[in-house]
């Protein structure tokens, strides 16, 4: 996850905002850089690699100034360069920025063709163009964010400095996190209270959709309809553990709340946005002379490599297995030459998942790992490392590292699907396309959040809970069944929907709720048929789809949860969201420990 920083203050901010970046060291970065406003100009040092080199940069070239700006970077759209290093800038404004901006290609096109020069690849430089055009046209700053805001779509969060005005920043949230610091005299942005510790611990957290002008004096906050609002000033507290956990009850809630913001990262490290083409890290081997997938993984890992074995067989035509990796070794597996063996893992040390990985390799399989830590013991024995892009994910029931894995998922199947001359070019920018909507699928998912946690009563008082669904959306099952299980105790099962005659229909009463995942499409008729199999015999229905899916079907149920309508392909990142929410609020109304369930450990480092 990206970092961000920003100081409007008494005295010279470089130092302090470096320190603030170095307290988001752990979201993992590999540039950095900083602005200052000093005399009517913007003064801008950047660096690639580790805050280091960005001290040195700072030691030759100092940026003095009372108000300044900072950001490190996971690189995304454009490589870890100093060029596309933020913040970036204009004549007029700078700027830094953590999330994406989904549409930002149509818009660098119209920048362009109105005469605006571009010096980086990145999705973020837009956006300075955009309230820099506003400016240099007499607005002033406000007008100019007014104005800009509403023609972005994605998740972001903004931190803008102006050449002409030394004396405040404007900031932005929409899907993404930005806390104001209040001081003595000065006033801050960060991506979270952690980076702001050392020069207050009272904050306010932006709420979704807000934008805020801070000054020496203080803030003034406007939600997304640009009214005057105010938020809550809280005291962020003395432990690094409360303030990591920011305004949220659970760290399983933030992370949950942090998807749309991970996943932007994380697709956009596997995605030429410019070119709408999938571009995969280098590798060694011939990725098209693949003959057969190996998937091994444990827990949710291996519900994410269920969804891509659809995705591989179903774009690439290359014949897939799955194991659980505690089973994997002991059923003596025939490995062929020439396959592929993936392994999927949050933190790359699971006991089982590097067993099955010493085990493939010594038999002569190629090794792809998909990780979020890349320097564990799986990435290392990689020979094509996948990492994902969560950041640290304290709540043992993982959330946000699911659907990280999922984006890098579907970007290998449409990359291997191309050279194996299964998918044409336009096929795959039509894929990208799609996957580039998912943040904001993600973000419309989330404000559903109260409505889901309206109807966590309903399902808390149940023993027994069982989820259905097809194709792509019964891995969502098993994964939606496990969430409720980790952190409520109740027992849960999930089941592929056609499956339910042929046993499970025997559990059904009125006691027993059943989840029904159905986005409106060519699986959904067949699932709402199961569906009415089960309110048949008595069965309490609660039913996840999209308007459409809810229109034709809703009627009668327990509870409906309305999801956006989007691809089919970006449908087990969307329906993720439900299923973790409906999980946490269930656990909250029993009141277990949702973020340390009883038996369970984060990383599982023995067999």
């Amino acid at each position: 996850m990206c970092g961000i920083i920003g100081i409007v203050g008494k005295e010279a901010v470089a130092d302090r905002l470096v320190d603030g970046l170095r307290r988001m060291e752990y979201r993992g970065y590999d540039s950095a850089g900083v602005c200052t406003v000093l005399d009517g100009q913007l003064i801008r040092r950047r660096a690639e690699g580790k805050l280091n080199n960005l001290v040195k940069e700072l030691g030759g070239n100092p940026a003095p100034g009372n108000l300044g700006i900072a950001h490190t970077r996971w690189a995304t759209h454009g490589a870890p360069t100093t060029s596309n290093a933020h913040p970036h800038a204009t004549g007029e404004v700078a700027l830094v920025h953590n999330g994406i901006i989904e549409n930002f290609k149509p818009l660098r096109d119209e920048l362009t063709q109105r005469g605006r020069k571009f010096e980086s690849e990145t999705d973020t430089e837009v956006v300075a163009h955009l309230v820099s055009e506003q400016v240099e046209a007499g607005h002033s700053p406000a007008e100019a964010v007014k104005a800009v805001l509403p023609t972005l779509r994605g998740a972001f969060a903004l931190a803008i400095a102006f050449r002409q005005f030394p004396d405040f920043l404007i900031g932005a949230r929409l899907g993404s996190p930005l806390v104001v610091g209040y001081g003595e005299g000065e006033t801050y942005l960060g991506s979270d209270a952690l980076a702001l510790a050392p020069l207050t611990q009272k904050i306010a957290y932006l709420e979704e959709g807000d934008w805020v002008i801070i000054t020496h004096e203080g803030a003034q906050i406007f939600d997304r309809d640009n009214n005057p609002v105010e938020r809550e000033i809280t005291t962020s507290g003395v432990s690094a553990a409360a303030i990591e956990k920011g305004n949220y009850r659970h760290y399983m809630q933030k992370e949950i709340f942090e998807q749309p913001t991970v996943v932007a990262q994380t697709l956009s490290s596997y995605i030429r946005p410019l070119e709408q083409t999938v571009a995969l890290p280098q590798m060694d081997f011939d990725l098209g002379g693949v003959k057969r997938i190996t998937i091994v993984a444990c827990g949710t890992s291996y519900y994410a490599g269920m969804v891509a074995k659809y995705w591989f067989e179903t774009f690439a035509r290359v014949p897939v297995d799955i194991d659980v990796a505690s089973e994997f070794r002991y059923r003596d597996p025939v490995l062929e030459k020439g396959g592929l063996s993936l392994f999927i893992s949050q933190s790359g040390e699971t006991a089982d998942t590097l067993a099955a990985l010493k085990h493939c390799k010594d038999n002569g399989q190629t090794i792809a790992v998909v990780v979020n830590v890349p320097t564990s013991s799986m990435a290392r024995e990689a020979d094509l490392l996948l990492p994902t892009h969560a950041g640290p994910e304290i709540g043992v029931a993982s959330t946000k590292a699911f659907t990280c894995q999922l984006a890098v998922l579907a970007a290998l199947a449409a990359h291997l699907a191309l050279v194996k001359g299964k998918l044409s070019a336009e096929e795959e920018r039509e894929i990208v396309r799609h996957l580039i909507e998912a943040p904001a699928a993600l973000n419309a998912a989330l404000t559903h959040d109260e409505d889901i946690a309206a109807m966590a009563h309903l399902i808390a008082p149940a023993r027994d809970v069982l989820y259905l669904g097809r194709g792509p959306d019964y891995p969502l099952a098993l994964e939606g069944a496990l969430k409720l299980k980790e952190i409520s105790y109740i027992h849960a099962e999930g089941y592929a929907s056609g499956e339910m005659k042929h046993g499970p229909i025997a559990l059904i009463d009125e006691a027993v709720p059943v989840i029904v995942l159905a986005p409106s499409g060519p699986l959904f008729e067949k699932t709402v048929s199961n569906m009415q199999e089960v309110r048949a015999r008595g069965g309490k229905i609660v039913l996840i789809s999209d308007a459409e899916g809810l229109a034709e079907a809703g009627e009668g149920c327990l509870a409906t949860i309305e999801m956006p309508h989007v691809h089919p392909l970006i449908a087990p990142l969307v329906y993720a969201v439900p299923v973790q929410l409906l999980a946490y609020h269930v656990a909250c109304a029993k009141g277990t420990d949702v973020d340390q369930p009883r038996n369970l450990a984060k990383s599982v480092t023995v067999e």
